[in-house]
Protein backbone atom coordinates (compact mmCIF):
# COMPACT_ATOMS: atom_id res chain seq x y z
CA UNK A 1 0.00 0.00 0.00
CA UNK A 2 1.28 3.74 -1.08
CA UNK A 3 0.76 6.74 1.19
CA UNK A 4 0.94 9.84 0.05
CA UNK A 5 -0.13 12.50 2.43
CA UNK A 6 -0.59 16.95 1.13
CA UNK A 7 -1.71 18.56 4.29
CA UNK A 8 -2.74 22.19 4.06
CA UNK A 9 -2.93 24.92 6.48
CA UNK A 10 -4.75 28.26 6.01
CA UNK A 11 -3.51 31.65 6.85
CA UNK A 12 -3.96 35.19 6.58
CA UNK A 13 -1.05 36.53 5.88
CA UNK A 14 1.22 34.88 3.25
CA UNK A 15 4.20 36.38 3.72
CA UNK A 16 4.58 36.67 7.46
CA UNK A 17 3.76 33.27 7.23
CA UNK A 18 5.99 31.95 5.06
CA UNK A 19 8.71 32.86 7.60
CA UNK A 20 7.23 31.99 10.56
CA UNK A 21 7.26 28.28 8.67
CA UNK A 22 10.25 28.31 7.33
CA UNK A 23 11.82 28.69 10.29
CA UNK A 24 9.32 26.07 11.90
CA UNK A 25 10.41 23.24 9.33
CA UNK A 26 14.23 24.76 8.88
CA UNK A 27 14.13 24.97 5.10
CA UNK A 28 13.02 27.20 2.62
CA UNK A 29 9.66 25.80 0.66
CA UNK A 30 10.09 23.13 -1.54
CA UNK A 31 8.15 24.80 -4.39
CA UNK A 32 5.21 27.48 -5.24
CA UNK A 33 1.84 25.95 -6.84
CA UNK A 34 1.42 29.89 -7.40
CA UNK A 35 2.23 33.68 -5.49
CA UNK A 36 0.40 32.23 -2.11
CA UNK A 37 0.86 28.68 -1.57
CA UNK A 38 3.97 27.29 -0.68
CA UNK A 39 4.96 23.78 -0.01
CA UNK A 40 7.20 22.12 1.91
CA UNK A 41 8.04 18.05 1.71
CA UNK A 42 8.61 17.10 4.99
CA UNK A 43 9.33 13.36 3.88
CA UNK A 44 9.38 11.15 0.47
CA UNK A 45 5.60 11.76 -0.80
CA UNK A 46 4.58 13.74 1.72
CA UNK A 47 3.85 17.55 1.89
CA UNK A 48 2.85 20.33 4.21
CA UNK A 49 2.00 23.60 2.86
CA UNK A 50 -0.02 26.73 3.73
CA UNK A 51 -2.50 28.72 1.32
CA UNK A 52 -3.78 32.50 1.84
CA UNK A 53 -7.18 31.97 3.04
CA UNK A 54 -7.97 34.66 5.38
CA UNK A 55 -11.23 33.21 5.85
CA UNK A 56 -10.37 30.00 7.51
CA UNK A 57 -7.45 30.95 8.93
CA UNK A 58 -6.29 29.18 12.63
CA UNK A 59 -8.56 26.30 12.33
CA UNK A 60 -6.33 24.21 11.25
CA UNK A 61 -4.20 20.89 12.90
CA UNK A 62 -1.41 19.15 11.35
CA UNK A 63 0.57 16.59 13.35
CA UNK A 64 3.58 14.76 12.07
CA UNK A 65 5.42 11.60 13.71
CA UNK A 66 9.26 12.16 13.52
CA UNK A 67 11.60 10.05 14.21
CA UNK A 68 14.74 12.53 15.43
CA UNK A 69 12.27 14.19 17.84
CA UNK A 70 14.68 15.98 20.18
CA UNK A 71 16.87 16.58 17.41
CA UNK A 72 14.37 18.05 15.45
CA UNK A 73 12.89 20.17 18.51
CA UNK A 74 16.23 21.43 19.32
CA UNK A 75 16.28 22.54 15.91
CA UNK A 76 13.40 24.64 16.14
CA UNK A 77 13.75 26.44 19.83
CA UNK A 78 17.75 27.44 17.97
CA UNK A 79 15.13 29.02 15.23
CA UNK A 80 13.58 30.84 17.76
CA UNK A 81 10.12 29.28 18.03
CA UNK A 82 8.94 28.04 21.19
CA UNK A 83 6.33 25.93 21.67
CA UNK A 84 3.07 26.39 22.86
CA UNK A 85 2.38 22.50 24.79
CA UNK A 86 4.27 19.53 25.75
CA UNK A 87 2.84 16.39 26.46
CA UNK A 88 3.74 12.83 27.27
CA UNK A 89 1.70 9.91 26.28
CA UNK A 90 0.90 6.90 28.59
CA UNK A 91 2.58 5.25 25.64
CA UNK A 92 5.98 7.02 26.32
CA UNK A 93 5.11 9.31 23.23
CA UNK A 94 5.57 12.84 23.32
CA UNK A 95 4.53 15.32 21.53
CA UNK A 96 5.45 19.47 21.06
CA UNK A 97 3.02 21.65 20.12
CA UNK A 98 3.49 25.17 18.05
CA UNK A 99 1.08 27.85 16.49
CA UNK A 100 1.54 29.95 13.98
CA UNK A 101 0.71 34.01 13.70
CA UNK A 102 -3.01 32.40 13.29
CA UNK A 103 -3.49 29.95 15.76
CA UNK A 104 -2.78 26.97 13.44
CA UNK A 105 -1.67 24.23 15.55
CA UNK A 106 1.51 22.17 14.42
CA UNK A 107 2.51 19.42 16.85
CA UNK A 108 5.65 17.53 16.39
CA UNK A 109 4.66 13.75 17.87
CA UNK A 110 7.92 11.10 18.83
CA UNK A 111 7.34 8.01 16.77
CA UNK A 112 6.34 5.19 18.81
CA UNK A 113 8.83 2.86 20.50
Amino acid sequence: MSIELFAGLPVSDFAASLTWYERLLGSPPSFFPHETEAVWEIAEHRWVYIVQRPGQAGHGLVTILIDDFDSRIAGIAERGIEPTAEETYDNGVRKTIYHDPDGNEIGFGSVPA
